[in-house]
């Protein structure tokens, strides 16, 4: 057997991207939907999903899960120390798939029912049971091709 040594994974932004793009188009790709990379950088969407009769312009990020949320940003960022550009996606993406390393789920949540600027899923109810409002992650989970739900 080939032994090769595992590498501690990059920190930099556009690697953890990188990994949450390809967690996503595998988790899809596993469970049968036919999924399409651009060529080329800097397109607004990363995935096209061929839904049969439409294809869905996905863009991906990475979630990360604090206190019983999972946050991520629904806008890019580009800028520099004195000026920050923030451009919202709306009418060039169709969703937001989103990959949470912390619990290695993945969500498909469509752009409308997102803000402009970071997007919340909640795992865990709040602490004064506040429910309006809030986007359960639960609603838009990807099933987990592993669980022996595909082939």
């Amino acid at each position: 057997m080939l032994s090769i040594p595992t590498p501690k994974p990059s920190a930099h932004p556009v690697d953890v991207g990188l990994r949450s793009e390809m967690a996503i188009a595998n988790a899809l790709v596993q469970l049968g939907y036919a999924v399409f990379m651009p060529v080329g950088q800097n397109h607004r969407y990363d995935l096209l999903l061929d839904l049969g009769d439409r294809f869905l312009r996905v863009q991906c990020k990475t979630g990360r899960l604090k206190r019983g949320v999972i946050q991520f940003n629904t806008v890019s960022t580009r800028g520099n120390r004195s000026s920050v550009y923030r451009r919202g996606y709306q009418g060039q993406v169709d969703a937001f798939a989103v990959h949470c390393p912390q619990n290695h789920a993945n969500y498909l949540v469509p752009i409308e029912v997102l803000p402009t600027g970071i997007g919340s899923l909640r795992l865990a109810p709040t602490r004064n049971g506040q429910e309006r409002g809030i986007s359960w992650a639960a609603d838009y989970a990807l099933p987990d091709y592993r669980d022996g739900a595909t082939t």
